[in-house]
């Protein structure tokens, strides 16, 4: 069971501010936490694989591939920017105040 000292010391570690009669609250809330965590170690895990998520989804994903869709002298064909040293020039973005 945690005393009101121990969750005062728990929300420091968070850096919780806890208001005058928190502690009190808190100690209430995390010591029936506790004991319902505490429940769960009476069931038998015995051969149950652990899961990470229940829902069966999975990431779907290829594989990276280079796919050349014009050439360089084209692109620099079509812009109305200015283009210097086969770059197109573009105004700043970041700009010194």
């Amino acid at each position: 069971m945690l005393d009101k000292d121990q969750v005062v010391h728990i929300a420091k570690l968070a850096r919780l501010g806890l208001k005058e009669g928190d502690s009190d609250k808190f100690s209430t809330q995390l010591n029936d936490i506790l004991s319902y965590v505490d429940k769960l170690s009476e069931v038998d895990t015995e051969g149950v694989l652990g899961t990470s998520q229940v829902t069966g989804l999975e990431n779907v994903t290829r594989d990276d591939s280079v796919e050349k869709f014009c050439e360089r002298a084209d692109l620099l064909a079509c812009t109305e920017l200015p283009v210097e040293q086969d770059q197109i020039k573009v105004k700043p973005v970041i700009t010194e105040n």
